[in-house]
């Protein structure tokens, strides 16, 4: 199952049951949690700390809700603390995942930045996913079509995606198909899903 239904395909790999929503999905679509030492509550952005863990939908209304109704305390099974600010700490940290896996492509030859370089990659049918920041001109990224049959990630600002090639701002950039293409596509979702609206303009397409 895919947000928006939009495939009855069984999903690949492992799922789980929300603790807000109850609904069971594929774990790349949820943010895993773990407790701490001090039975603090700690996102696992990555899913590699130890221990049990219980996730919650990579949606914010769902980690809001998670929070103000208390179930982490039913999903581990004892009284816990919730850092203020959690939610907007797993929006950084999902944040700078995506930024760090965008940087890695780029460092492996399978990311370019730039309108000629993205628009040259397109026309060579060498692009699998277009990048574009939030807050670039709608103009100027019209200008530029999501690849046939591939994704559109429109939820990082012109900053965000600069930092993941090592420039100041990025407006588009693009990804070839294979290496780590999958795992930023997943990263993107979970990311528009936490980030807080940005008008309709921070979407992410497949």
């Amino acid at each position: 199952m895919t947000r928006g239904g939009a495939t009855t395909e069984r999903p690949d790999g492992p799922e789980r049951k929300c603790l807000a929503t109850g609904e069971v999905q594929p774990k790349q679509g949820l943010i895993r949690f773990v407790l701490g030492p001090d039975a603090q509550v700690v996102p696992d952005i990555n899913g590699k700390l130890p221990g049990r863990g219980v996730y919650v939908t990579a949606e914010r209304d769902a980690l809001e809700a998670a929070v103000k109704k208390k179930v982490f305390a039913r999903g581990f099974k004892t009284q816990v603390t919730v850092p203020d600010g959690m939610v907007d700490e797993i929006e950084r940290q999902v944040c700078q995942r995506l930024v760090n896996l965008i940087s890695l492509a780029r460092k492996s030859g399978d990311a370019v930045a730039g309108y000629e370089k993205v628009k040259d990659w397109l026309f060579k049918e060498q692009a699998s996913v277009l990048i574009q920041a939030s807050d670039g001109s709608g103009r100027g990224k019209s200008k530029l079509s999501t690849p046939y049959g591939g994704r559109y990630i429109g939820c990082l600002s012109a900053d965000e995606l600069g930092m993941a090639f090592g420039r100041e701002t990025v407006i588009h950039a693009a990804l070839a198909s294979g290496g780590l293409s999958k795992r930023v596509v997943e990263e993107a979702q979970r990311l528009q899903g936490v980030r807080k609206s940005v008008g309709g303009k921070g979407r992410t397409e497949g």
